[in-house]
């Protein structure tokens, strides 16, 4: 057998193996995007459900709660379409004023935060109402939805909700009182993407819309409990009417 025979043979043996392990990748992939949308369909039916059971003079928050998450549904249903192609669903961006959208989020959440016998506390302190980022609404409340209803779900006592700026970046805080992360956050994201359970899912789903978008999910040291934050790149102020900009 000749020489080049034989590097053919190992060429052609080469490219089979590599094309077959970007087809595994490509499937592991799929089905990890699969598992996020079905992840982010539950929030809707435990919101649907506090709805419909919501104590009077609740009703109001609790629908809130449930409008908010039946469009986190709405999210997991696109990305579930796009799942089939192997890609994530789509962004819509806008120039987001952060603290009405906060401040409406938290008012949704704050029934949920009761029906698990606990409260949401909001501060908006760091932050004033010209803040602003070029985001997508809906991916922006799906990640912040994961770090708060994950510190309700596995962390104890009262749950903070902050945002403040820090020179060009916009950094929103989830924090809660529980016993914190049960592993390092890069090896919980991981370990959801390989597929090892569920737990992790919502943060590296909050991750992957953080690094979309410029951004970054972080963990920051805490005396107590988890306290996870969302780092965004702040949009650039409005223009002041009546100036001009040109040279």
């Amino acid at each position: 057998m000749s020489l080049a025979v034989a590097l053919g043979g190992w060429a052609s043996a080469l490219l089979a193996l590599c094309t077959l392990a970007a087809h595994r990748t490509r499937s592991r992939w799929r089905l990890e995007l699969v598992a996020r949308a079905a992840h982010e369909l539950r929030g809707p039916l435990t919101a649907a459900r506090l709805a419909v059971h919501a104590p009077a003079g609740e009703e109001a928050g609790r629908l809130a709660a449930a409008e908010h998450e039946l469009a986190r549904a709405a999210l997991a249903l696109e990305d579930l379409a796009a799942a089939h192609s192997g890609r994530p669903g789509a962004q819509r961006r806008t120039t987001l004023c952060v603290e009405p959208w906060l401040r409406d989020l938290a008012g949704a959440w704050q029934p949920v935060a009761r029906a698990r016998g606990t409260a949401l506390h909001l501060d908006l302190d760091g932050i004033g109402p010209a803040t602003r980022v070029f985001a997508d609404p809906h991916r922006l409340t799906q990640a912040c939805a994961n770090l708060v209803l994950n510190a309700l779900e596995h962390g104890s006592g009262p749950v903070g909700l902050r945002a403040a700026t820090v020179g060009d970046r916009l950094r929103i805080e989830v924090l809660d009182r529980g016993p914190g992360l049960r592993a390092p956050l890069a090896e919980l994201r991981s370990g959801a993407r390989a597929g090892r359970g569920d737990h992790g899912r919502g943060l590296a789903i909050a991750a992957q819309v953080a690094a979309g978008h410029g951004g970054r999910l972080a963990a920051a040291p805490s005396a107590q409990g988890a306290r996870l934050v969302l780092e965004l790149p702040l949009a650039p102020p409005a223009p002041r009417p009546g100036i001009s900009h040109q040279a």
